[in-house]
């Protein structure tokens, strides 16, 4: 007897769509969503989607109608609720455009609940382009299976974020001068990472920051890392050792 094939299939595109979704509702989709499954995807009535809200969680809808700037969803079913990610802040720096994109994508991709810049006193970058940097936490969470967006904040001063840190979130800030060995500084619960400019920071900043109740020094490993490529080591390795990998 042959297998029944799954539904949806796994090439089922997959959006998210920024309102509250329900068992029946019909919606329709515009602008670059509309271009995307109507003229990239080519998608015709009956044909699959896979929706999510970040807040009730993904479902399941089928078009019923696709014109050329206009498409046409109804929703059939739910598909699983909205997830539950580990309480980890990523704390960094702005950097350039290229390598800021890559950080928040692999951030979001990892599994990061909230995602924070914090100007110090190298920060290069003093303007961020948050638009731009959620349409990427999007874009990333649509093709990583991801229900719940990670947290876009505010950009901060590293002087205002440690005045006002919550001393029961640890906060494993990576030490280039040295630190403990991420083994021994991930623990299950809320943490945040903290990740430097391009130049590190100031002798001034590390004391401050060591002196934050809740904090410590982390190494990252014997090589210098790019700042974005340390942030994604750093989550993984929480991830792994304390996260949902385990």
């Amino acid at each position: 007897m042959p297998a029944t094939p799954a539904w949806p299939p796994a090439s089922t595109p997959r959006l998210f769509v920024d309102q509250t979704l329900s068992a029946g509702l019909t919606l329709a989709l515009d602008g670059a969503q509309a271009n995307y499954l109507g003229n990239v995807m080519r998608l015709k009535a009956g044909d699959p989607v896979r929706l999510f809200d970040d807040r009730t969680g993904e479902w399941l809808a089928e078009v019923s109608d696709s014109a050329k700037r206009r498409v046409t969803l109804r929703l059939t079913g739910k598909l699983r609720a909205r997830e539950s990610v580990p309480d980890l802040w990523l704390l960094f720096a702005p950097i350039k455009k290229g390598p800021i994109d890559w950080l928040v994508e692999k951030a979001t991709e990892l599994g990061a609940a909230r995602l924070q810049p914090v100007i110090t006193q190298r920060t290069i970058v003093d303007r961020l382009n948050l638009d731009r940097l959620r349409a990427n936490i999007i874009e990333a969470s649509e093709q990583c299976d991801r229900t719940a967006l990670p947290e876009l904040a505010e950009p901060v001063k590293l002087t205002a974020l440690l005045r006002d840190w919550d001393a029961g979130r640890a906060l494993i800030f990576a030490d280039e001068t040295g630190g403990s060995p991420f083994a021994q500084v991930a623990r299950p619960g809320p943490a945040a990472i903290l990740i430097g400019p391009e130049g590190g920071f100031t002798p001034g900043e590390r004391d401050a920051i060591r002196a934050t109740p809740g904090a410590i020094g982390a190494s990252l490993g014997p090589r210098i890392l790019r700042a974005e490529t340390a942030a994604a080591a750093a989550i993984a390795a929480w991830m792994t050792m304390a996260g949902d990998w385990r």
